[in-house]
């Protein structure tokens, strides 16, 4: 099975309350799974890379064929392809998290605008964790 994961990860401040929503869904857009969770204080690109830890954490659970993985982050999306560096120590730890996850697995990542319909989705969930903690 092909799955696709619309992730995202915000935080109030940065760094700030911040919060995770993903949706996992098969190729045919049938969703799934959703999820959303407030993840304590943390800069904006920390919640980001949670997201896709977590996404990935739960997509691997259906033994997929591939994941794609979307996102509007577009640095996030870059490093994890390889075309930047991730030069800040707060985020290496969590790309090479992403990384062991994905030997695996056949994972692709794409920058997708917020305004998608499943990436929107995404947003919405984290902005219902962290008014859930206010």
């Amino acid at each position: 099975m092909k799955l696709h994961v619309n992730c995202d990860g915000g935080s109030r401040g940065n760094p700030g309350p911040a919060g995770i929503g993903l949706v996992i869904r098969k190729d045919d857009d049938t969703i799934l799974y959703e999820f959303r969770e407030s993840i304590g204080e943390t800069t904006n690109n920390e919640a980001e890379y949670r997201s896709v830890i977590k996404a990935l954490e739960l997509a691997t659970g259906y033994d997929p064929e591939m994941i794609t993985v979307e996102m509007d982050s577009e640095l996030i999306v870059k490093q994890l392809n390889g075309e930047y560096d991730v030069n800040a120590d707060n985020l290496a730890p969590l790309h090479n998290e992403v990384r062991a996850i994905i030997d695996d697995y056949d994972v692709r990542f794409e920058h997708v605008p917020r305004h998608t319909d499943f990436q929107q989705l995404a947003d919405d969930l984290v902005n219902e964790a962290l008014d859930e903690n206010q």
